[in-house]
């Protein structure tokens, strides 16, 4: 048996690494013999580094950067010496998760940090950087990225603005002077499954800007202020790429890279699969296990499962899901590549009993799928 072992991360609980070891054990169980290719996966969210690094050898690297409200904070990005290549999780240093639910305020925090982390990555001689820019605190357009690069957004007086994308309603003047000239010797890619405009009932404010803290009022101001600040850069750049598919995902850094970084947008679970060798592995492969820890409709919107399941699909090998809980609508994915699913649980649990007994239930579900398959193959 050839089996590819690719799992997304269990939230709260185990690494993607960590899920498809434990997966390995079960599997090692029934099939001492068998050849298991452990392959960590990643959507372009939280755990991209972690799955990319585990599976290519490469290394962590650690920046001081200023946070999406300005405060001092360690980033960690992460760098692939043999092919110069960074790859940045924007949540890193402009994420969500770096502040509490009073702290969120749309209107003011900033992506600065992000740029930070952009500015190391030149500094080690990146030819390619991969942004994957799930999970943001920000509502900025990505002003915040540029000015750490070297750009300055002026109001009418000349004056710079203050971080935020609220301060956008008022940029006169864009001065790309100073940004960085390194950055056009560098092909950027965009990690990120969200195709959202930059502006509308669509746009990254409406869609995003409640759970980043602003009220409905702030959400309008935010709208008009981002679509000034399009305007704007459409002037300055003669082109407008406000309704570019993506140019709203994280607060509008999707249009930042787009109109600025000549940034390409893939899904993040391809981006993913393509720096972990996943087509490779599976060229010879009888079975790809993946897995992650809610499996239901939701995962059709470009979750690892769906993505893992279109390489296979495309090389005729049969997919099947270990999932921590199966939820609505999963039967879909049946349609799309998937075989099969099956849920942890043992019996009766609460979250948290899952979430501590997760490596052990993987364990036991891959030693118990292994046993099945063994009998139908008979």
């Amino acid at each position: 048996m050839n089996i590819v072992i690719a799992p997304d991360s269990f939230k709260d609980s185990l690494s993607a690494q960590g899920v498809a070891q434990a997966i390995a054990s079960g599997l090692r169980d029934v099939w001492p013999d068998a050849r298991l290719v452990e392959c960590p996966m990643a959507d372009g969210g939280e755990g991209t580094i972690e799955a990319v690094l585990a599976a290519c050898g490469g290394q962590w690297m650690t920046n001081s950067v200023s946070g999406p409200l300005g405060q001092p904070a360690q980033a960690q990005w992460g760098w692939l010496a043999d092919t110069r290549t960074a790859i940045i999780e924007m949540a890193m240093a402009s994420g969500l998760q770096m502040l509490t639910l009073e702290q969120r305020d749309a209107t003011i925090t900033t992506t600065y940090g992000t740029g930070q982390l952009i500015a190391a990555a030149l500094d080690a001689g990146a030819q390619r950087i991969i942004l994957a820019i799930g999970g943001s605190a920000t509502n900025d357009a990505g002003t915040g990225m540029l000015s750490a690069l070297g750009a300055r957004f002026l109001d009418a007086d000349g004056q710079s603005l203050p971080p935020g994308g609220l301060a956008l309603a008022r940029v006169a003047h864009i001065d790309l002077t100073k940004l960085d000239s390194r950055l056009s010797d560098v092909q950027f890619e965009v990690a990120a499954d969200v195709n959202n405009p930059l502006c509308g009932p669509q746009g990254a404010s409406h869609i995003f800007g409640p759970q980043k803290g602003a009220s409905p009022e702030q959400v309008l101001a935010l709208d008009a202020a981002l679509g000034h600040f399009a305007d704007v850069s459409a002037q300055v750049l003669g082109k407008d790429d406000s309704e570019h598919p993506g140019s709203g995902a994280a607060g509008g850094m999707g249009f930042a890279a787009k109109a600025y970084l000549n940034a390409s947008f893939r899904p993040g679970v391809e981006v993913v699969a393509d720096l972990t060798g996943l087509a490779e592995a599976l060229e010879d492969a009888d079975l790809v296990i993946t897995g992650e820890g809610r499996f239901d409709a939701q995962t059709l919107r470009g979750k690892t499962p769906f993505g893992v399941a279109k390489i296979a699909r495309r090389k005729g090998v049969p997919v099947i899901v270990l999932a921590g809980t199966l939820g609505d609508g999963y039967a879909e994915l049946y349609e799309h590549g998937i075989s099969a699913a099956f849920a942890l649980a043992s019996g009766p649990m609460t979250l948290e009993q899952a979430c501590q007994n997760a490596a052990s239930l993987l364990h036991d579900r891959a030693r118990d799928l292994a046993r099945v398959w063994q009998l139908a193959a008979r």
